[in-house]
């Protein structure tokens, strides 16, 4: 017998009240948009910091200087993805493979002089292994002997994003983030939050009675029965 009720919905109205307040909730809308503008524009005007470029990280043929990772561009956005040493693909971290897996179509960074790459905490051998398991293309380096140059007392959990800035041999820091401020990474957390259930955690604020079945800090939140979610489109029987 199915014992699944159906959960609360919105007010059902009219077009016209409907439009109406969705009109109102756009005023609301664009001053958020102009904000993260205003933000942007004060990031953009951040100071800077002098990194050593020839910083050593492992890639497909072998050791390379950080300087090489920008592959001739100016720019470089790289993203410090954990890696679970000793541990099998399905324990592998579900956050990073969340985010990381979201960045694929890299060609309108690059029309933009912005190389993106991935730095894994771990060995190159076995972590580039995961990342063809899941079926991504980005350009992928082992920072398992440099991440501590790189990323200094910085926590390494959750993964951190950094930028940096090339001019001619010198590489700088310009800006890096963690948490949630990640979330650029992940339109898929943009498009949940125009539904009406949102991401369905337990820390957004929804009506009673919404659908909440994810509890913040937990694993389970990008997991699906054990593994990370994105792994169940990939081959179920890899170990």
């Amino acid at each position: 017998m199915n014992t699944e009720t159906t959960p609360p919905a919105p007010s059902v109205v009219d077009h016209e009240t409907y439009l109406a307040e969705l009109d109102a909730l756009r005023v609301r809308e664009k001053a958020h948009t102009h904000e993260g503008d205003a933000i942007a524009a004060a990031r953009r005007r951040l100071p800077m910091v002098e990194v050593d470029p020839t910083i050593t990280l492992v890639g497909a043929d072998g050791p390379v200087p950080l300087l090489d990772v920008f592959e001739g561009r100016s720019q470089l956005i790289a993203y410090f993805h954990m890696w679970h040493t000793d541990e099998p693909v399905a324990e592998q971290c579900e956050g990073c493979t969340f985010f990381n897996g979201q960045v694929r179509e890299l060609s309108y960074l690059h029309s933009r002089d912005v190389t993106y790459a991935t730095l894994c905490q771990g060995p190159y051998d076995v972590s580039v292994d995961y990342r063809d398991f899941m079926g991504w293309d980005v350009p992928w380096y082992s920072a398992q002997d440099s991440a501590d140059a790189l990323l200094g007392d910085r926590q390494r959990s959750p993964a951190p994003l950094v930028c940096y800035l090339r001019q001619g041999g010198r590489v700088f820091e310009t800006f890096w983030t963690s948490g949630r401020g990640l979330e650029p990474m992940a339109p898929t957390y943009g498009l949940l939050d125009m539904t009406t259930y949102g991401r369905q955690e337990s820390w957004e604020n929804s009506p009673a009675g919404w659908p909440q079945r994810w509890q913040r800090r937990t694993r389970d939140i990008m997991r699906t029965d054990g593994r990370p979610t994105a792994q169940w489109s990939r081959l179920r029987s890899r170990p």
